[in-house]
């Protein structure tokens, strides 16, 4: 027997059992892709663990695997999964075969997800076989470069490839839902804050929130077919637009043109990233992508050229280093800034594109909680630390590092290092208004009292830091100094 038969026999052998999502699916979960609305076929489901967790969550799906349920329905679907499918297939033309096929299933759109060359080592590969590795239990691995499987999928399907992690890809089958989901991902949460009204509309705050937070997630007025209630609000004021210049009247002028301002900053966002793989044309747009662009910025060009300035900003790091140091939040060191994922969208506009430009690349990092924005060179990290909220001083477990000149991941796995970086100040990472901003400064300014932050180069490690502990004979209990003298522990 030849070693591409065994290898193809031993296929079976890849199918993981899991007690949750896979990650692909996971990703699109909180992408909103998935929910009890869609369909989901998971076009080689393994053992089926997805389809089960899927289910029981009341999201109808189903899959078939030509190893563990041969006889399992083929059907279309709006979401179709090839999860870790393409990788351990060791014949180029079948792989391809494969991907074409789960394409013919999909109604909306596909995930597409394999293995990359920084999982190498994962699998301790025993030798080389065509354009992949046999690992150690005899089956077949395709590890690829982010690029390389973006790459390989756009040449195959007809609709460009969308990062959604490291990877794990969507392709949409509508260029609209591409286009809609693109621009969705670059847009801030918006405050969602009921204003104090005047003019005798408190009354009315139920029938007008919905007009209220439809302003503060676009920052414009709503077409009538953009707004459900719209009748209702036309009976009452006039008409939409009127009951919103009677809502503005209520607002701090400030704080309403801030939210103008601030949906514009998200629409230059989205198209000047969007420039990387083709700017769609105007007509291409989402109805309320183009009906965004006419009122915030009156024409498509405009709003065009003004994302070709920012973009052309970003490639400066003496600029990207300003912005830095003047940034509202963030902790700033001599060659980086570093934020916590919840207040990214809270950077200057050319820092948020910055950090765009990689996330454009990688999708989101799941486990990533802190991102680390380089100023001296052109890189973004994203770390982990899984204990940011419990612990004190958490320390680094992953880190990613996207070069965006080269493209390049480098990984770093921290978990077993017995002496792991750890973070300080973490209040500076997070925004004022965080609910743990203030025990976290608290605790700042305890350890700052006791001397735990004199000479911070040898504190920026695990060893380092409770070695400084020791010297002033303190500890930690919580967010809490605690001294340790002589076996006697009392709260400061």
């Amino acid at each position: 027997m030849n070693l591409a038969t065994v290898l193809s026999q031993n296929r079976r052998k890849t199918a993981i059992a899991r007690t949750d999502y896979s990650r692909p699916v996971r990703i699109a979960l909180t992408d909103g892709l998935i929910d009890p609305t869609t369909t989901v076929f998971d076009y080689g489901c393994g053992l089926g663990d997805d389809v089960r967790h899927l289910r029981l969550q009341g999201v109808s799906s189903w899959g078939w695997d030509p190893e563990h349920r041969q006889d399992a329905t083929l059907a279309p679907a709006r979401i179709v999964n090839l999860g870790y499918v393409v990788n351990v297939i060791e014949d180029i033309e079948e792989r391809v075969e494969c991907l074409k096929r789960a394409w013919s299933f999909v109604q909306g759109t596909l995930i597409v997800s394999a293995r990359l060359a920084t999982d190498t080592a994962d699998l301790k590969p025993t030798g080389a076989y065509g354009d992949g590795v046999v690992t150690s239990i005899g089956t077949f691995q395709k590890f690829y470069e982010q690029d390389e499987l973006k790459d390989w999928l756009d040449e195959h399907l007809p609709e460009p490839a969308v990062p959604a992690g490291p990877g794990v890809f969507y392709v949409f089958r509508e260029a609209t839902d591409r286009i809609g989901f693109l621009a969705s991902r670059y847009r801030r949460r918006g405050s969602a804050v009921l204003p104090s009204v005047e003019l005798g509309i408190e009354e009315h705050k139920d029938l007008l929130r919905p007009l209220i937070e439809f302003f503060e997630r676009r920052g414009r007025a709503p077409a009538d077919d953009e707004l459900p209630g719209s009748e209702a609000i036309r009976e009452r004021f006039g008409s939409v637009r009127r009951a919103l210049r009677l809502i503005e009247r209520g607002h701090d002028p400030e704080v309403w043109k801030q939210i103008v301002l601030s949906r514009g900053e998200d629409l230059l966002l989205f198209l000047a990233l969007a420039r990387f793989d083709g700017r769609p044309l105007f007509g291409q747009l989402p109805m309320e992508v183009r009906r965004d662009v006419k009122s915030l910025f009156s024409t498509y060009r405009s709003a065009c050229e003004q994302a070709d300035v920012a973009l052309l900003a970003v490639g400066d790091m003496t600029r990207v280093q300003r912005a830095a140091q003047r940034s509202p939040v963030g902790k700033v060191t001599p060659s980086a800034i570093y934020v916590h994922e919840s207040a990214l969208d809270s950077l200057p506009p050319l820092l948020r594109l910055y950090e765009g430009c990689a996330r454009r690349y990688i999708g989101r990092v799941e486990e990533a909680n802190l991102v680390k924005l380089h100023t001296t060179e052109p890189m973004i990290s994203y770390l982990s630390y899984p204990e940011f909220e419990s612990d004190p001083h958490p320390a680094l477990a992953h880190s990613l590092t996207v070069h965006l000149q080269t493209f390049r991941l480098r990984e770093r796995d921290y978990r077993s290092s017995r002496n792991p970086p750890v973070l300080h100040r973490k209040e500076t990472f997070i925004t004022p208004d965080h609910p743990l901003h203030a025990k976290f400064a608290r605790l700042t300014r305890l350890e700052e009292a006791k001397g735990l932050f004199e000479d911070t180069t040898r504190i920026g490690t695990r060893e380092g830091w409770n070695q400084r502990l020791r010297d002033k004979q303190v500890m930690l209990r919580g967010h809490r100094v605690v001294r340790d003298r002589s076996g006697k522990q009392t709260a400061t």
